[in-house]
């Protein structure tokens, strides 16, 4: 997965992922059949463990869970590498509907997480807010990938309480 993250897809060659596991070629295709399929995997481990995160930090923050997860989402300070899923959705999806359905998947499931904690006795009553936060939540990376300081990014996330009141 971090051989992927940090070479996107396309320049992460066969050498770079059997060097990295420690494996042959021929181990390499018995265990995974393909670069791709190997790569759609990696991509679901990263969706399951950052959605999983996500709701760590909501059940935790108990005076804003919304801030906190969009705070968890921009990650203003997370330098230029960017979300691994967002990147493969923007690069890869159009062309890749395996990504594609990786990605959908995931971003319902995020709508899904703020829905819950906007209103947990009715979240789909919650469910258009839901993707409004969390689609200014995913719009910060690409800030973030363009090279935005930390704190304009802040100021950003601010802005989801004008827009988005409670």
């Amino acid at each position: 997965m971090l051989v992927f993250w940090q070479n996107g897809y396309e320049a992460t060659s066969l050498d770079d992922l059997t060097s990295a596991m420690g494996l042959s070629r021929s181990s390499f295709y018995a265990a995974f059949e393909s670069k791709q399929a190997l790569f759609h995997r990696a991509l679901s481990h990263y969706s399951r463990n950052g959605l999983q995160n996500l709701k760590d930090v909501a059940s935790s923050a108990h005076d804003n869970p919304v801030d906190a997860m969009m705070q968890a989402l921009s990650n203003p300070q997370g330098g230029a590498k960017g979300c691994m899923l967002v990147n493969c959705i923007t690069e890869l999806a159009p062309h890749d509907e395996g990504v594609a359905e990786i990605g959908r998947r995931h971003l319902e499931r995020i709508e899904e997480i703020f829905a819950e904690v906007l209103d947990p006795e009715n979240p789909e009553a919650q469910r258009d807010r839901a993707r409004a936060l969390s689609s200014l939540a995913i719009g910060t990376l690409a800030l973030r990938k363009a090279g935005y300081p930390a704190d304009r990014i802040a100021e950003t996330l601010k802005q989801a309480k004008v827009i988005l009141p409670a």
